[in-house]
């Protein structure tokens, strides 16, 4: 996972400081560590997650992401078809950091 060392522009966990900054090329770096190629599913998820943090000013933990993401991505999702997807058990974490957003509360 990046850190701070890494990237100047990333915090300690490896979440970028500034959600504005944020760029499909950065979400493809961030993405690497989880041995993924951002995909159009991928892409439309972020995307989701990132109208999420805009439209409610947080990120969202899991329960909330999924039920978010199955009214406005793909009815019926669920939050291990979003592992899969990920590579990742830390599911909300992990997409809110390749959106360039924030850790979501109560992540360790």
């Amino acid at each position: 996972m990046p850190s701070n060392a890494a990237h100047p522009l990333l915090d300690q966990d490896g979440h970028l400081l500034d959600s504005k900054l944020w760029t499909l090329a950065l979400a493809e770096q961030l993405a690497a560590p989880l041995a993924i190629t951002l995909t159009h599913q991928h892409l439309a998820i972020i995307s989701a997650m990132r109208q999420f943090y805009v439209q409610y000013a947080y990120a969202p933990n899991t329960r909330p992401l999924v039920k978010y993401l199955q009214s406005h991505v793909q009815p019926g999702l669920t939050s291990n078809q979003l592992m899969q997807l990920f590579n990742t058990g830390r599911i909300a974490r992990e997409i809110c950091r390749i959106a360039g957003l924030p850790k979501p509360p109560n992540c360790l």
